[in-house]
């Protein structure tokens, strides 16, 4: 696994929001439904993606937006037409006086809007869960970036309007394949973060696969040279110069942002969760835990509950 799969199974579908809108202007959809992440991929017709802060930007067809929560923005047929449209926690569509437009703007199967045959059509993917694993990717990104030319969009839309067996996975795993062929597109044409860079050296990208694949190993320093063929001081040096931290650093924060989400299970145990991400018990993984985060597990588990 490297360290985009990784990362991404965070955010990853699972029963993913998924809305094909057909809209005929003048639009604007007030969006304040507080996910941490949103795919927009313009299918035809235009769109301008007005965030509460920043630069408003244009979308034209085969475009996608990834728009990374929790601020409100706006979509629009023109950055100057006014919301009538507010999308709340939940996806709860309502006017601007707190009207269901639930039935009123329901086209069919996941298809929602003003006309069937109405100028710009849009899928929207909503990542509804945030995990500890995804933070470092979140963190990596803008709140708004706009990528062109996805071959995914076609396929996704045709697929999004069906309602066959097992459906829901199939639209998860498209979702998920056009969020990562995004980012690769993102990463390849802008500043990409340290980690994403590193995941490509022939030395410290097989280092890091080994972290990521095997956390509960007792890894060392010497015995994660080892097994890439180099010398404890070599990787220690070269870690840290592509990744930005020594990797008993980086393992420290990937076992616990594992932890982290896994105490989120509601049959985890303290004990269960340390001996999965490599500590020989629980109140070593406490321990270590709060030193990091500065909150004990249980005092996490309670937080993500709530």
């Amino acid at each position: 696994m490297d360290h985009l799969a990784a990362l991404l199974d965070g955010p990853r579908a699972r029963g993913a929001f998924l809305l094909r809108s057909i809209l005929d202007p003048p639009w604007s959809v007030r969006i304040q439904d507080e996910a941490p992440l949103t795919l927009v991929a313009l299918v035809r017709g235009t769109a301008w993606i007005v965030p509460s802060r920043g630069e408003r930007v244009r979308m034209d067809p085969g475009d996608v937006a990834i728009v990374r929560g929790p601020e409100p923005y706006t979509v629009a047929d023109d950055p100057g037409t006014p919301p009538q449209i507010v999308i709340h926690p939940g996806q709860e569509c309502t006017t601007l006086d707190g009207e269901s437009l639930y039935q009123a703007m329901d086209l069919g199967v996941r298809t929602w809007g003003n006309n069937l045959d109405g100028a710009t059509m849009m899928i929207t993917g909503t990542y509804l869960m945030e995990g500890e694993i995804s933070k470092r990717l979140l963190d990596a990104l803008p709140p708004l970036l706009v990528q062109p030319g996805e071959p995914l969009i076609p396929l996704l839309g045709a697929e999004v309007v069906r309602d066959e067996p097992g459906q829901e996975a199939v639209l998860d795993r498209l979702l998920d394949l056009l969020l990562i062929s995004t980012l690769r597109s993102w990463f390849s044409t802008h500043e990409a973060p340290a980690w994403y860079r590193a995941s490509g050296d022939p030395i410290v990208g097989r280092a890091m696969r080994m972290l990521h694949n095997n956390p509960a190993h007792p890894w060392t320093v010497a015995s994660l040279a080892a097994e890439v063929g180099v010398s404890r001081a070599s990787l220690a040096r070269r870690f840290t110069e592509l990744v930005g931290e020594p990797p008993m650093a980086f393992l420290t924060d990937w076992r616990l942002a594992l932890a982290a989400d896994l105490l989120r299970e509601p049959d985890a145990t303290i004990g269960s969760v340390a001996r999965k991400v490599g500590y020989g018990s629980p109140f070593a993984l406490s321990a270590a835990f709060k030193r990091v985060r500065g909150i004990s597990p249980q005092e996490h588990r309670v937080g993500a509950a709530t």
